[in-house]
């Protein structure tokens, strides 16, 4: 078998490993399920009324949607960074260091089964919006182009948070992963145009990176134009992920004992 065969099949692995946690810590697919579910209908059920007024045309539900997807997505990545610092301090990362495997694999088995979750994540959002009135206008051209950009944003969160769980001492150090993916999209368009804000919060809020993945996220699903933010949005995914990826590779190669 070439070196990429091997890859492949231990990063397989990996991947059922990660699947099976599922079963004994049930815990963290709640949370990647059940928080984003909860935002949308607190946004829409009790806010809803209020944050119209500043979203002007359009239900608010369709407004709110790429927000909520994105936090998914961070979520989802989040308890990534905690499982992958619980085996870094439970020592089986040290474990898997002296076996016969690709060494990847290991990580590579954490993003994937991420990936994976998110995915699923996301679908059931976007089916709880349509209940509560979400009409995107879409066509397959466009759910294809949001399909990519929600799996390019995991993957590149996720690796982003594999270095985190890997740099953290504990999982206490891994939990600002979690800040970063709760805060940043308040401070973002994905409640309310940032046209409505004032100050620095309004220059902050352009441009920071979350707000042109939700720009872009909503104009593909509301089939409204997105020139102005794609390429930013996926360069600001690129560089999450080439830097969470250099990082996680330089962490785990690194001797434990040094």
């Amino acid at each position: 078998m070439s070196t990429l065969s091997f890859a492949a099949r231990d990063s397989a692995t990996m991947l059922r490993r990660n699947l099976k946690h599922l079963r004994r810590y049930p815990g963290m697919m709640i949370m990647s399920l059940g928080m984003p579910v909860l935002l949308l209908l607190l946004f829409v059920g009790v806010f809803g009324g209020v944050m119209q007024v500043g979203v002007g045309a359009g239900a608010y539900v369709d407004y709110l949607v790429s927000g909520i997807l994105l936090m998914t997505v961070g979520y989802g990545a989040s308890m990534t960074a905690l499982a992958v610092n619980r085996d870094m301090t439970e020592g089986i990362i040290s474990r898997f260091r002296t076996m016969a495997i690709t060494r990847v694999s290991v990580l590579t088995g954490h993003v994937l089964g991420a990936v994976l979750r998110t995915l699923f994540s996301a679908v059931l959002v976007v089916a709880v919006a349509l209940l509560f009135g979400f009409r995107p206008a879409a066509g397959f051209g466009g759910w294809l182009a949001t399909l990519g950009m929600v799996l390019l944003l995991a993957f590149a969160l996720t690796w982003l948070a594999v270095a985190v769980g890997l740099a953290a001492k504990n999982a206490e150090g891994a939990n600002l992963f979690i800040l970063f993916v709760q805060v940043l999209p308040f401070l973002s368009s994905a409640f309310v145009p940032t046209d409505t804000m004032s100050g620095a919060v309004r220059w902050f809020a352009r441009n920071e990176p979350f707000t042109p993945i939700i720009d872009t996220l909503r104009g593909l699903m509301l089939g409204t134009s997105v020139s102005g933010s794609a390429w930013i949005a996926v360069a600001w995914c690129t560089g999450f992920a080439l830097a969470g990826y250099v990082w996680a590779r330089a962490l785990f190669r690194r001797d434990p004992a040094a």
